[in-house]
């Protein structure tokens, strides 16, 4: 599953926004996250970069049916196009991934936006 907010207003200045990223894994009846990185990025391209690179991780450690929405989101330019305008605009973008026991969340933000 894919979710994300629509862009609220455009980045003001030539400055890329620095971005946070974090990937963190959510067992089935379990309060808390189970960390699985984080990354502070000097722009939305590579927090994009970094999101793929995570997302290409956790798909590898999925068994195939599961993996399948990950595959095809690394592999989906335009959606990464969209992640890449949202991120610019000053909007959090959020990946979710799931499997039978676990929903993997995989998120950037620019620094300073809530996530």
């Amino acid at each position: 599953m894919l979710t994300s907010t629509p862009p609220e207003a455009p980045a003001t200045g030539s400055q890329p926004l620095p971005c946070h990223c974090e990937a963190a894994a959510y067992p089935l009846h379990d309060i808390r996250a189970i960390p699985l990185g984080s990354h502070n990025a000097a722009s939305p391209r590579l927090a994009l970069r970094w999101l793929r690179e995570r997302t290409r991780h956790i798909t590898d450690q999925l068994d195939a049916a599961y993996a399948q929405p990950g595959l095809h989101w690394l592999t989906d330019e335009p959606e990464h196009e969209r992640a890449l305008a949202y991120l610019t605009a000053g909007t959090g973008y959020q990946l979710t991934l799931y499997d039978d026991t676990t929903r993997y969340v995989l998120a950037a933000y620019p620094t300073g936006a809530t996530a």
